[in-house]
């Protein structure tokens, strides 16, 4: 009888499923990606809070932005500035506490962007962030693009050649 009880307990025990252990960087991108996506093409500039940013959030730009409410600030212009917006996040990979994003923007400038009065053009860019994450939550930020293209895009700047 003992063996039969030893050997039930033994092959409940084989069958019963292993739970696997969350994956933290994982676990960051899929945060990341859909704050990101909300935020961009949806306008959900409240996802700006303390549960998605830590409150010291830094985004390197020119001049670096500090804190939850200027980063809102910084990117409404983005929200206010295009229309017909569509950001894709083409590849995500992450690593530690670290993710980098390559991403593409299109829309159409048809409001005011960072005092730029509308243009009416289209742009389409590429870029890549690299991004630092703490406690699950964003808290540092750097964004490359080709500044020059996008100027360009915008009827800024005249294209090379002109």
């Amino acid at each position: 009888m003992a063996v039969l009880a030893v050997t039930t307990l033994l092959l409940s025990a084989c069958s019963t499923p292993v739970k696997e252990k969350a994956d933290p960087v994982e676990a960051n991108i899929k945060m990341y990606t859909h704050v990101w996506d909300a935020i961009i093409n949806q306008g959900k500039l409240e996802l700006f809070n303390d549960s998605n940013f830590t409150a010291d959030v830094v985004m390197h730009a020119n001049p670096d932005i500090f804190g939850i409410d200027k980063a809102r600030e910084y990117y409404a212009n983005y929200l206010t500035g295009f229309s017909n917006i569509e950001f894709t996040i083409k590849d995500v990979v992450g690593q530690g506490d670290k993710i980098v994003k390559h991403w593409n923007f299109k829309g159409t400038h048809t409001g005011e962007f960072f005092g730029i009065p509308a243009t009416g053009k289209t742009v389409n860019i590429d870029g890549v962030t690299l991004v630092r994450m703490a406690n699950r939550k964003i808290a540092e930020e750097r964004d490359f693009m080709d500044n020059l293209d996008f100027m360009t895009q915008l009827g800024l700047i005249p294209p090379a050649g002109k």
